[in-house]
């Protein structure tokens, strides 16, 4: 029984004894120069672009690791790699790297950082992708033989074909089929030709398959999104469909300023300015978070945001978008507008100084370079403001506005006010309309003036210039002022 024994036991070491100098020569093999660069070269190959690898080695459980990766940028304007990564592993079958074919079940990319720029053309194209080259030109060929010199021994055809032959051999001896390619904790970042941000995608996990023709498929989870860094997304979902022709997010879900989204997305990454198109529908966003978020101020619009936007356009020419949208703002409150607040203490109106909306919406469309406001509806229980017209890229404003108050309201105004406020085809209303100008940092209203009537004229352009009316504006108000005083009085000269 003892001898049993031992001989099972000397039988397990020898395994052990063989598995780890299987596992020895395995790494010695895959560490040595000459496979390092077939698995480099043969890996660039089949990705199509340049791959540098750091340390390479591996075990029965983790497979073939490799310690840094990296794809340098081959964007002559641009420096630094287009990628690098932490560890790269790939699962493969051992026996296989001794064979002609190079079996790899998966690529796993862990903690990636990719930079990816548009080139001169618009194009988000790989690293290594075929670019156009012209046709070299024929050698011109001396027709006289009498100026003979020496000359590289000649390559008749069938020469070249062999030669042709052997470097198909040399490219196709070892050849890698990749099955599986995951991304995990990994960021990226998107830049237009000018080198700003058009959106950045952080702590991404991304399970794939890589068909033939490099097709992939797989589900993406991103912990947070920026687009121009005005709008953020948080724990967005979404099926990833990719090739040479689009990469498309078919089923996407996300939240934002603490509501939700879902949508589409689609784009043509290689076609010239990177076409793109998609749709989203948003519901219960937080509006004064949005606002903020994007750069405005906060407290201005409070309420729960609802709405839907669907466009297509080109990522390299922003204002060449085109769409048509509708916004929904429930339980909404605009307050803090100095313009309303102003006009409030001067009509003795306390409900313009903080509107508690019962109606606000909006419905627009975009065309290249300009929104069209097709109806913006804000609704209190007296009051009502609209508006029609346009706001540029630039942000431009150009609104057809009205101002709307009830009979309730109009008997409180002082005579010389409530002329102003004419009666209108909504019975009980009676309003005044007015326009809105400038930009969307700097807006400019004649309603004070509008309001207050003729009579109130100067007292409307004052408010005016205490609500942003700019500094030239009012130097040129006090020259007038100055040059109408200096000509009333009378001259020393004149006799009674």
């Amino acid at each position: 029984m003892r001898k049993v024994s031992r001989l099972l036991f000397a039988i397990g070491a020898g395994i052990v004894a063989l598995l780890i100098v299987i596992l020895i020569g395995a790494n010695l093999y895959v560490q040595s120069e000459g496979t390092q660069a077939r698995i480099q070269q043969e890996l660039s190959h089949r990705l199509g672009a340049t791959l540098r690898l750091g340390r390479t080695s591996v075990t029965p459980w983790g497979g073939l690791k490799i310690s840094g990766i990296s794809i340098p940028e081959d964007l002559p304007d641009r420096h630094g790699d287009f990628l690098n990564a932490k560890t790269f592993r790939l699962r493969l079958r051992l026996f296989s790297l001794f064979s002609k074919r190079l079996v790899i079940r998966e690529i796993s990319l862990v903690e990636p950082n990719v930079v990816w720029a548009q080139n001169e053309k618009g194009k988000w194209q790989l690293p290594g992708a075929k670019k156009e080259e012209p046709l070299p030109e024929p050698a011109e060929v001396s027709p006289s033989p009498a100026a003979e010199t020496p000359s590289a021994p000649a390559v008749t055809p069938s020469a070249a074909q062999d030669r042709q032959v052997e470097v198909a051999k040399v490219g196709h001896s070892f050849q890698p089929e990749i099955r599986h390619i995951n991304v995990g904790r990994g960021n990226f970042r998107f830049l237009d030709r000018s080198g700003t941000a058009v959106a950045t995608f952080e702590a991404l996990n991304f399970r794939s398959t890589l068909g033939a023709g490099r097709e992939l498929r797989g589900q993406a989870n991103v912990q947070k999104v920026s687009l121009r860094e005005r709008f953020f997304l948080s724990d967005l979902k979404t099926p990833v469909l990719y090739d040479a022709q689009k990469l498309e997010l078919p089923q996407m879900s996300a939240h934002s300023a603490g509501g939700d989204l879902s949508g589409s997305f689609a784009m043509q990454p290689e076609s010239p300015d990177s076409p793109f198109s998609f749709n989203v529908k948003f519901r219960n966003l937080q509006a004064d978070q949005l606002v903020t978020e994007a750069g405005g101020p906060s407290g201005m619009v409070r309420g729960i945001l609802e709405g839907s936007f669907a466009a297509e356009g080109k990522t390299a020419e922003v204002n060449e978008i085109k769409g048509a949208g509708e916004i929904f703002l429930r339980d909404g409150q605009l307050q803090q507008y100095s313009l309303l607040v102003a006009l409030g203490q001067i009509l003795q109106i306390e409900e313009l100084t903080q509107l508690h909306l019962e109606q606000a919406q909006a419905k627009y469309h975009v065309t290249p370079g300009l929104v069209t406001v097709d109806e913006l509806i804000l609704r209190s229980r007296n009051i009502r403001l609209s508006a029609t017209g346009t706001i540029g890229f630039n942000g431009k404003l150009r609104l057809e506005s009205q101002l709307a108050i009830n009979d309730k309201v109009r008997d409180q105004l002082f005579k010389q006010f409530r002329q102003n406020f004419q009666p209108i085809s909504e019975p009980g209303y009676s309003a005044v309309d007015f326009q809105v100008s400038g930009t969307l940092d700097r807006p400019k209203s004649n309603l004070v003036e509008k309001v207050v009537g003729r009579d109130l004229k100067d007292l409307g352009g004052m408010i005016n210039s205490l609500l942003g009316g700019s500094k030239s504006e009012r130097k040129k108000k006090k020259s007038s002022d100055a040059a109408s005083t200096e000509s009333a009085a009378p001259s020393p000269t004149s006799t009674p």
